[in-house]
């Protein structure tokens, strides 16, 4: 249904399919077509839903590329001596971190009963939302009775 209305739009136009090439269907004749992006398509991909179609726009991906590895290396490493970006309060990113900053810290079971999230889903918490995007270090042992104990020590 998607690709029809692209295709009445404008937006993709059939061809024959070259050999070993997927199809999107058989024409009457029985030869496999497969679709293409046009122009029109192309110019709404670079510019976005909202761009007037009638000026084509550059093709070039290079800055793009560079602007958006740029936002990202900006939006996760804090500047010099600027503060990480912290948990929207009462979120169970939040909570995690407060369970984690208590003095006895938090076991994986305990974080997975509050949270309600999976063990695989706290760990990766961990590593990637509060280690890396945060800033905060943490410290992990395993203990007796408790199984592993996750602590926040520094950062954040």
């Amino acid at each position: 249904t998607v690709l029809k209305s692209l295709l009445k739009k404008g937006l993709l136009e059939e061809q024959p399919a070259s050999p070993g090439a997927a199809a999107w269907r058989e024409a009457e004749d029985g030869r496999p077509m497969t679709l293409a992006i046009t122009k029109a398509g192309l110019q709404i991909l670079d510019g976005g839903a909202g761009s007037d179609t009638t000026k084509p726009q550059s093709r070039s991906k290079a800055p793009a590329k560079k602007s958006a590895a740029a936002k990202k290396s900006t939006a996760t490493k804090p500047k010099d001596d600027t503060v990480a970006p912290s948990a929207h309060q009462g979120s169970k990113q939040a909570l995690l971190i407060g369970l984690m900053k208590r003095k006895t810290g938090a076991s994986l079971d305990e974080i997975v009963e509050a949270t309600g999230w999976q063990p695989h889903s706290v760990r990766g918490a961990i590593s990637g939302t509060l280690k890396k995007k945060l800033g905060f270090t943490v410290a992990s042992e395993k203990t007796e009775g408790r199984g592993r104990v996750y602590r926040i020590t520094a950062g954040g």
